[in-house]
């Protein structure tokens, strides 16, 4: 039976990852922008150390990325060419709104993004748009303190309003926040939170997270007024929580695990803030503060769809004697001896996508979108600048028939399949660039220099050839 005829198969990029061009088009500061490489990156996406401003000790690889914002009618043909069905890109809220509480809009920004939208019309790809992708204007979290604040909602509705309006034409596939789940590990680069000493960091994190689950709630109810034939969906960082022995210790260590990354989505696809979150948050009393009114804008606008991030599966033991760590998606976890791992120390574990699917499936019983899976490795051009990157094909086609298998034998509703990223961009955990995750290679080194010529891999071909059969030649 294999995928739907419809099946929607392509790449997603973030444009804080691949844009560049941050002091162009009347574009202001945001917190992405500011997110360095080297030692100090996890600190300041950590909201640990207070970043606001570029200085000239570290390096900033969001200034440039891959300068997507020159090059973006050359991607999208490459993504053309490849017969993408769709396009998961994301929004910079500062093209849009360079402090972001203008009144009004950049039309400069407004017509860079309806450019794409063109060229993904021109090309026939169905573009998914991001809202929020880890991007918090400066402006905001200077005025704000970022999604610690409720002020926060109403200038992300403005964002949502005029993105639904003005693309109406374009778009009927949003997502409101990436991977929502990521505030309690990356609150900085999630949320635009700094924590100050003696802050409650865990209640301001949750705090945090509630106003952007009304903000997500507000903008289902906002895009279905603006054109009823939007699909609203949310998103978060998946994979499957394995306990890493039979002891119930360690089951019910991996079950908390998997009820804390399931939280959100839980509010967003039920309406409601589950039993278990209720009473745990209560009881370390971190429980947010709700308006009047939250809860039934939570119930009365849930999700359309859920979408998700899935790298690795995580291996959970109970707290105790020291175990070897697996590195993951911005979380550790224990080493799975079973699995084999990526040069980043990943685990590769394709049936724990088929695992996620049905977990996934079964919990909320709505329409799902992988938004990205794939593999980053360090890729080397040979004298004629061929790439040949099997690992990667490996990695991509044992993820796909775990998926195929997912649909065609466990039932799950699948929407499509974005890989990360179709074109090489920089690693958002680490600030990497050699940490290659495309079908495109982009001549751009670790300390900035580089062409910024685009080059197919084999993978490019291999690919193509998967969208081409529908998935029926891997």
């Amino acid at each position: 039976m294999g995928f739907q005829k419809d099946f929607l198969w392509g790449g997603a990029t973030a444009a804080n990852q691949c844009e560049g061009g941050i002091f162009e088009g009347g574009r202001g500061p945001a917190n992405v922008d500011v997110c360095p490489s080297g030692k100090d990156r996890h600190a300041v996406i950590t909201g640990r150390l207070k970043m606001l401003e570029m200085d000239g000790e570290h390096h900033y690889p969001a200034a440039e990325a891959i300068d997507h914002y020159h090059h973006y009618k050359e991607d999208i043909r490459l993504f053309g060419e490849m017969g993408f069905k769709v396009y998961r890109f994301s929004i910079a809220w500062t093209r849009i709104f360079p402090n972001g509480d203008e009144e009004k809009p950049s039309e400069e920004g407004l017509e860079f993004y309806e450019n794409i939208l063109r060229e993904c019309k021109r090309y026939e790809i169905r573009p998914l748009i991001t809202i929020s992708h880890f991007d918090c204007p400066i402006g905001l979290i200077k005025k704000f303190g970022g999604w610690r604040s409720r002020e926060m909602i109403g200038c992300y509705l403005r964002l949502c309003e005029t993105l639904f309006t003005r693309f109406r034409e374009y778009a009927v596939h949003w997502l409101t926040f990436n991977e929502i789940n990521m505030i309690l590990h990356a609150p900085f680069m999630g949320a635009g939170i700094c924590f100050e000493e003696g802050e409650n960091e865990e209640q301001i994190k949750y705090q945090a997270a509630h106003h952007e689950l009304v903000a997500s709630a507000l903008a289902v109810k906002m895009a279905h007024e603006v054109n009823p034939e939007n699909q609203v969906g949310c998103m978060f960082a998946a994979g499957a929580a394995y306990p890493c022995s039979c002891k119930p210790e360690d089951v019910w260590e991996a079950l908390l695990t998997d009820q804390e990354n399931n939280f959100f989505v839980d509010v967003q696809a039920r309406g409601y803030y589950p039993s278990y979150a209720v009473k745990r948050l209560a009881k370390r009393g971190v429980f947010p503060v709700m308006e009047p009114g939250d809860e039934e804008i939570l119930k009365n606008y849930p999700v359309d769809f859920i979408s998700f991030s899935y790298y690795n599966s995580r291996c959970i033991a109970a707290p105790g004697k020291d175990r070897e760590e697996a590195e993951g998606n911005l979380f550790k976890s224990v080493k799975n001896p079973y699995l084999s791992y990526s040069q980043w120390g990943w685990p590769i574990d394709p049936l724990g996508l088929r695992i996620t699917l049905n977990q996934v499936y079964d919990r909320w019983q709505k329409p799902l979108f992988i938004v990205e899976n794939g593999l980053g490795a360090v890729d080397s051009p040979d004298d004629n600048g061929w790439i040949q990157d099997d690992y990667r094909i490996q990695y991509l086609r044992e993820h796909i028939r775990a998926m195929k298998a997912a649909v065609e034998e466990d039932g799950v509703e699948l929407m499509g399949y974005t890989s990360w990223a179709p074109i090489d961009l920089i690693s958002a955990g680490t600030g990497e660039m050699k940490k290659r995750y495309g079908f495109i290679y982009v001549d751009k080194q670790e300390d900035g220099s580089g062409t910024l010529k685009r080059l197919k891999k084999k993978s490019f071909d291999w690919y193509k050839r998967v969208i081409e059969t529908n998935g029926e030649v891997l």
